[in-house]
């Protein structure tokens, strides 16, 4: 190919662009850069070639611990499900997503349509996971206990799965970070939060060994706790999942921190188990320990109510879960804080919109975490990267992921500092390791579990149990 055909000298990026353009059109191959624009030219063509030839949907089960909630205690294993999406160029994408029977149903009947489509095309791809999953039989509501596993969060919760790994796809083939793709790294270190639970030593099932983390029923289990937890990974502000014992016992765990880890942010979240009367009093015996309160009581209205009857900043993952809610929130001053969670947020990129709107009106931002691995962590790590108003330490469950249950290479991701660092390999900056991934897709295969049920995990160790809220 003739040099001067193409007008290979130095011109400006548009010129750039007609050239890859023409390149295009004309089907000429590029083997070999002849001028330093050429790089840019074949990149272009090669992303503009790109299409997805395979998709390959993974459930897989890994331990977890025998953590209380306001509704139960988890399981003996977490359920995700693993998605790598294959372009021709043999380029491929991660994304992970719940584990759940509805979400794995979801996910397995969007794959087929994606073939043959380019990975930049998210609003083609949108529109055709909406068209799918509604022309299907309703899901039913039942136990679900994370907002993005509930059915009407079912398209947001699949578009979002995809999107992460066309956006690693796109940023692979670019060759920068993710987060360039969403404006750039406005922080390199990305802020998370000790995320302490109430817990027995070992699951009640006989074939499960002791917990590694021990028991914590208490003040002292839970400050225990939080020192290994710290020590292990930096951690400089700290959660408490309440809801789970005594609001009594809560109240003086919280206190229990406050002294073993003076000017520590400290959190506590009962998941709506209070009634109103008990979230005032603990506001109160709380009043200058907590840095927020996390969704106390249930429903909006009376969120609002708790907010002018204490004046505490209150902060949600549960009556704040898409654009509609918010709206409603912000018109009555419910909530203060929005925990975003790009799983059920609908993605990565509607994360960044829901950033830009708190941020308008003067809300403050954080993150929401479910039981997840790696993929997940990354792409929360990202998106918060590239956030510029991140007002607190992110959630997460990571912590209780045991070492050898994770599926990228390498292992776990690491935490020091209580950060995740964000660096500048392409795209999410994690890949497969295949012999983990077919282990625990082997765990998931041999279980019975196929949806979340803490409810019936607990009765199990007390047949009476009742979840019904308020529960104190």
């Amino acid at each position: 190919m003739d040099r001067s055909m193409l007008g290979m000298h130095r011109r400006g990026a548009g010129d750039t662009v007609y050239i890859a353009k023409y390149i295009e059109r004309y089907r000429i191959r590029i083997n070999a850069p002849v001028a330093c624009c050429h790089q840019d030219v074949r990149r272009y063509v090669v992303e503009r070639a790109m299409k997805v030839s395979d998709v390959r949907i993974t459930p897989i089960a890994f331990r977890d611990a025998p953590v209380l909630n306001a509704s139960g205690i988890h399981e003996p294993y977490a359920l995700r499900t693993i998605l790598e999406v294959e372009c021709d160029n043999g380029m491929v994408g991660l994304g992970e997503t719940y584990g759940d029977a509805a979400v794995l149903s979801a996910v397995r009947a969007v794959a087929p349509a994606l073939a043959g489509m380019s990975p930049y095309d998210l609003n083609s791809m949108e529109a055709q996971i909406r068209q799918i999953l509604t022309a299907l039989p309703a899901a039913q509501a039942g136990t679900e206990l994370a907002p993005g596993s509930h059915p009407s969060k079912q398209v947001p919760n699949c578009f979002s799965a995809f999107e992460v790994a066309f956006l690693d796809l796109q940023a692979k083939a670019a060759g920068v970070p993710l987060h360039q793709l969403l404006g750039g790294a406005v922080r390199r270190e990305v802020p998370f939060s000790a995320y302490l639970f109430f817990k027995y030593a070992r699951h009640i099932d006989a074939d499960y060994a002791d917990d590694p983390w021990g028991e914590a029923l208490d003040p002292e289990g839970i400050v225990r706790q939080a020192t290994r937890m710290i020590n292990l990974y930096g951690f400089e502000s700290i959660k408490l999942k309440a809801g789970a014992l005594h609001p009594d016992i809560e109240c003086a765990t919280i206190r229990a921190l406050a002294q073993a880890f003076p000017g520590l942010p400290l959190r506590i979240d009962p998941n709506a188990a209070w009634s109103m009367e008990t979230a005032v009093r603990v506001a109160g015996e709380l009043a200058g320990l907590l840095q927020y309160y996390e969704d106390p009581v249930a429903g909006l209205g009376p969120m609002a109510e708790l907010h002018r009857a204490t004046g505490l900043p209150l902060a949600t993952n549960m009556v704040v879960t898409d654009f509609d809610e918010l709206r409603q929130s912000i018109a009555q001053n419910a909530v203060q804080i929005v925990l975003s969670d790009h799983h059920y947020w609908g993605g990565m990129r509607r994360t960044q919109t829901l950033a830009a709107i708190c941020d308008h009106f003067g809300l403050g931002l954080s993150m929401h975490s479910n039981s997840h691995l790696g993929i997940s962590l990354m792409a929360m790590a990202h998106v918060a990267a590239a956030t510029p108003k991140l007002s607190y330490a992110c959630d997460t469950h990571y912590p209780w992921v045991e070492d050898d249950d994770e599926v990228v290479m390498g292992g776990k991701v690491k935490i020091e500092g209580g950060c995740v660092r964000v660096g500048d390999e392409p795209g999410l900056g994690v890949s497969i390791d295949r012999a983990r991934l077919e282990r625990l897709n082997g765990i998931f295969e041999r279980i019975a579990i196929r949806s979340r049920d803490d409810v019936a995990q607990m009765r199990k160790y007390d047949p009476a149990f009742d979840p019904g809220k308020p529960r104190f």
